[in-house]
């Protein structure tokens, strides 16, 4: 089993862990956040455990860094979706290995008589994949 979790991305100065959105997180859970080796430019990433990160705390850390920011909620290191907001607040989206997603997240039909050919349907076309 791979990992599942959050990644969270932002540019600044200081260490990302110094946001006031990590000021909920208690000692003991701040000691499981991983902190990756930083990237020109000032852009950090923290590898966070599930269940630490929500949705709702992007905002506050694009206002924190001055800086876009982004954060992949990752499942078992082979999906992911990636969730992006800029200084102006426009939010993106992106799922990473969109084959994976597609299967996930498509209903298969209840009337289905062959596996595979579902499996093809559900397959993200290769001019679709950047």
């Amino acid at each position: 089993m791979g990992f599942s979790g959050h990644l969270v991305f932002a540019c600044s100065n200081r260490p990302l862990l110094e946001a006031p959105v990590f000021d909920s997180l208690d000692e003991e859970l701040k000691a499981t956040v991983h902190t990756w080796e930083s990237r020109s430019g000032g852009w950090q990433t923290l590898q966070i455990d599930s269940g630490t990160w929500d949705d709702a705390d992007l905002p506050a850390l694009v206002e924190w860094s001055s800086a876009p920011a982004c954060v992949a909620d990752v499942s078992d290191s082979s999906l992911a979706l990636v969730t992006g907001l800029d200084t102006t607040g426009r939010r993106w989206q992106a799922w990473l290995n969109p084959d994976i997603a597609a299967r996930l997240l498509a209903e298969e039909p209840e009337d289905l008589e062959d596996q595979l050919l579902w499996l093809e349907h559900t397959r993200v076309p290769r001019s679709r994949q950047t």
